[in-house]
Order: C-alpha cells, then structure tokens, then sequence
C-alpha cells in the first residue's frame, strides 16, 4: 500500500475512540485539483482504496458522471464492502461550503453554483461536505500528515494559483464570506502584474508557475518551464532569490497573526523546488518575524503531493462524525 494510504489508515485506527459507535466507510475525492481522484476508508482503519483518473475535458456535467464513476469503482474494490457513512469534497475553486455549492471553476465552464454536495448525497445516499482543495489539504496534513496532531497550522498552496488553508484548534476556519487563507490574493504591489482573479500585484502574480516563469522570462531566460527556474541559470537563480524573500516575508505576517505551530508548503512549486527552497523560506521567515516575536516556526513539505486533496477530503468527511 502506498505511504499516504497507510497514514490515513494509522490515523483511523488512532481514532477509534473519537468514533466510537460510527459504522461504515468514509469517502474522500478530489476534483480538479491534481484530476479526478478518490480515497474510501472503513472507519476502523483497516482497509484504505484509491484511484485516480486524468481530468477530462468537457463542462461540469461531463466531469462529475466521470467523478462518480471513478467513486463507485472505488467503493468496489473494499473487500468488505459497507455503507457510506461521509463524503469529503476537494474542489479545485471558490466554493459555498454551507450551501454545497461550487461558486466557479478557473477551468471549464458551467461550475457557476452547481450543486455538486448534492449531486453525491444523491449517488451514495450520504451526507457530503464540500470545501476549496487548499482548506482540506491543510486539514489532512493537520491531522495525518506533516501536521499530525497539531492544533494550529497553517498551509500554503503554491502551484498555477496560490492559495492557503488555517487549522485553528483543531478546525478549519473560513472566516465571516468563507474566503480565510486567500494568501494568493494579499497585495504585494498596487502597481504590479495581473492576477487571476482581476486585480494587480497580489502575490499570486509573483510566485505562482505563471507569475515564476513570467519573471525568469523578464530576465532573459526564456522558458515554460518551471524545473528551469529551480535550475542553474542565474536568471533563475534570482526569480528563485526574490520569491524565497517575498513569500518568507509574507509568512512572517501569517506568523505573526495567527501564531502558527507549523507552515507547511505544498503545490508543484513547492516539489520542484525541493528542500532547499523551503529552507530558504524558513530562514527568510525568521528574519522577518519582529523582534519580540522571534521563536521557531517550522517550515516543511506537505507530505500527500498528488493524494493531498482527496486525503484532506476524506479527513473532512471522517472528523465530521465525531463533532
């Protein structure tokens, strides 16, 4: 069995007593953020399933028949099949969690308020919870992955956008519009490149793929790819310098308000850039934190890569039971 899978069923069996009297199984999928991918767990921890599919193209419709394909396939593999119990949803997009609703996709058409909580409840005839692929990725590596068993932590998603996810005590926070943990969008310069989301200068626009790869290109080095800006070229080596400063500065602040035990890092850049580049986050971090404030806050790898959201998915499902 592969590593994630094992973490997450060490995880349940260390829960038992939080779940003491819930039978069945708990689903966790990913749509849209690494494909389409999907973990199933009984509760007791003693069989974990998952499967993954690439991304198809084609509008909401076409993506979630394929979702819930590969979902029931899944479920056909435990060898003792039960019922479900939980379903964890990972979406790669703005979401209304409390409605169960996607609020829009960045790529493919016809997400505007679809109900895709809905669409599983009707499938599996079980509850479903929906949250934005960053909230439950930092949920899954605060209880069974980088994190595990801490209370407050806070995760940062680095890959064609830029976004983060806030543990506090023990939960995910959203805050009053459900928005908490947008680090993508804090604005780093009024006057700077386009974002995504329609405004100018937010760290998004710097330290995403696009945002590196705009920058190296700025510096004459001209590439669309990204594991040539982690390379040895000196123009990749400064985009490489000024994003470690920005994004350690940045996490000061996060440091600094939410008081964090640990930052954990994931997305493509973070892989690519490896250890080292984590490293030079930390120590920029550090420098950055006031005076008064200096302590050590851990900065680390995520630990689930492509598995990350449907892991974080189905932690979402699984610590539903017991609040």
């Amino acid at each position: 069995m592969d590593e994630p899978l094992e973490l997450v069923k060490r995880w349940l069996q260390r829960r038992q007593n939080d779940l003491a009297g819930s039978q069945g199984s708990v689903i966790g999928v990913d749509i849209g953020s690494y494909g389409l991918r999907a973990i199933v767990a009984d509760l007791q921890g003693q069989q974990v399933v998952a499967d993954h599919r690439p991304l198809p193209t084609g509008n909401a419709d076409t993506i979630v028949e394929q979702v819930l394909d590969l979902t029931r396939g899944v479920l056909q593999q435990m060898s003792r099949p039960q019922h479900v119990a939980r379903i964890g949803l990972g979406f790669g997009g703005p979401v209304d969690i409390n409605a169960g609703v996607t609020r829009l996709s960045h790529r493919a058409s016809g997400w505007e308020n679809y109900p895709l909580a809905t669409r599983f409840e009707d499938a599996f005839d079980a509850p479903a919870m929906l949250d934005n692929d960053a909230n439950v990725t930092a949920l899954g590596e605060a209880t069974c992955g980088a994190g595990a068993d801490r209370r407050n932590l806070f995760y940062l998603h680095l890959s064609s956008g830029v976004g983060g996810g806030i543990v506090l005590d023990g939960r995910l926070y959203h805050g009053t519009t459900m928005i908490a943990g947008e680090i993508g969008h804090v604005i780093v310069r009024y006057d700077g490149p386009p974002c995504s989301c329609g405004g100018n200068g937010h760290l998004e626009s710097y330290v995403s793929i696009g945002g590196l790869l705009r920058r190296v290109n700025e510096l004459g080095l001209r590439t669309d790819d990204l594991e040539q800006v982690f390379g040895e070229e000196q123009a990749g080596k400064q985009t490489v310098a000024e994003a470690t400063e920005m994004l350690g500065r940045i996490l000061a602040n996060v440091a600094t308000l939410l008081d964090p035990e640990m930052i954990v890092i994931g997305g493509t850049v973070g892989r690519i850039g490896g250890a080292s580049f984590i490293q030079a986050i930390s120590e920029q971090l550090q420098a950055g934190l006031p005076p008064t404030m200096r302590r050590d806050v851990p900065v680390v790898a995520s630990t689930f890569g492509h598995d990350s959201v449907a892991v974080g998915a189905l932690a979402l499902a699984a610590c539903s039971l017991s609040d």
